[in-house]
């Protein structure tokens, strides 16, 4: 497999990660890497991570990055196999990523993230909107409204989140589905029939993202949605 160089950049944020109730690692140098397109990893100096806790495995995983040496974290008589991996020599020697839903908490200064690391380089807007918005699924209507609120991110697909008066929630049956987004918060979700997890919503958002607060957003790459009579194309995204 050839081996690629990663976009990478250095972050100011101080960056905690905890495992079995011990701070695990503890870095204001933390860099930042895009392993995949869509949103970066930490990857921490090895000095900022406790090395008491790494526990070498002799095993070595294959990726676009090179061979990852393996570690496992342990803590007491709780442990994480294979939950660390670095990558000797090149942009990323002397750093180790932490597998993130391994851990048990991540801190970006003091207020704690979910998923993965905060891309500096994305932006989130929502913007109220008179534009009338139609949500059909199987050819029928489940939700209209003409005061939809229009939320763009950077990199994904404009999102239309509705008034729950303008949805017909006796079509929706919630499931026990969680989800979190570093930028928004913890989202609930409901099904329509056969169409699992189909529309969600954020009952307390993050502050940056207050604006969605209980409104219900339908996943556009799975229903037919058209804005001001519009049909609009399916998106197409890692959710299709």
């Amino acid at each position: 497999m050839a081996v690629e160089e990663p976009r990478t950049e250095q972050s100011a944020k101080r960056v905690r990660v905890l495992f079995a109730g011990v701070v695990v690692a503890d870095t204001t140098r933390p860099l930042l890497v895009w392993e995949n397109p869509y949103y970066p990893t930490y990857y921490l100096p090895k000095e900022d991570v406790r090395g008491d806790v790494l526990v070498p495995s002799g095993r070595t995983r294959a990726s676009h990055l090179g061979d990852g040496e393996l570690s496992t974290v342990r803590v007491a008589d709780r442990e994480a196999v294979d939950a660390a991996v670095e990558y000797p020599g090149g942009p990323l020697g002397g750093h180790v990523r932490l597998d993130w839903p391994a851990m048990d908490r991540w801190f970006e200064e003091d207020e704690e993230i979910h998923t993965h690391a905060r891309d500096p380089h994305k932006r989130v807007d929502i913007l109220p909107s008179s534009r009338h918005v139609r949500v059909d699924i199987g050819g029928e209507p489940v939700a209209e409204s003409s005061s939809p609120w229009l939320l763009f991110e950077t990199g994904l697909p404009t999102r239309y989140y509705l008034p729950k008066p303008h949805v017909r929630l006796d079509r929706l049956v919630r499931t026990d589905t969680v989800t979190h987004c570093p930028y928004k918060g913890a989202a609930e979700y409901w099904s329509v029939g056969d169409h699992t997890d189909i529309a969600w919503s954020y009952p307390s958002p993050l502050p940056e993202s207050q604006r969605i607060a209980g409104l219900i957003c339908f996943a556009d790459e799975r229903v037919d949605v058209r804005v001001d009579g519009v049909l609009q194309e399916r998106p197409r995204t890692p959710w299709s």
